[in-house]
């Protein structure tokens, strides 16, 4: 038995992830479309592909994943290749981004960079130096 991909449904769950809202599509896809209109559109089992390509350029996304995305046999996979999930997941994560720390680093490397400039200039002085000497 074959599975039906839902493209409509595909449509909502890629505009929900990225955070945007019907509103805001139909204002990418044009001035005939409205709210109303996007979510009957969501309801569609089969997206013309002419409208189906409008949306991908409008949400930044292949056409193939609203034709071939398919949530049950992704669960499926994942169900399937994690068995202990205890150990896969990190419910406490740490990052490493801090700006503040990125902050300190970059004033650190520039007060690395001002020594080696003053030592470079400390010792073109000293050349100078020894050459009006001679």
């Amino acid at each position: 038995m074959e599975q039906k991909i839902h493209q409509g449904r595909n449509v909502k769950r890629f505009r929900e992830m990225l955070g945007i809202k019907q509103e805001a599509l139909a204002f990418d896809l044009g001035e005939e479309w409205n709210q109303k209109k996007i979510s009957l559109l969501e309801q569609k089992d089969i997206i013309e592909d002419d409208l189906l390509k409008a949306i991908s350029n409008a949400l930044k996304i292949p056409v193939e994943a609203f034709q071939n995305f398919d949530e049950e046999q992704a669960i499926n996979i994942i169900s399937n290749t994690f068995h202990d999930t205890q150990g896969l997941i990190n419910y406490s994560p740490t990052f490493n981004n801090s700006p503040i720390d990125k902050l300190i680093q970059l004033h650190e490397e520039k007060i690395a960079l001002y020594e080696r400039m003053l030592k470079e200039k400390d010792e073109m002085m000293d050349r100078l130096e020894k050459l009006i000497n001679k």
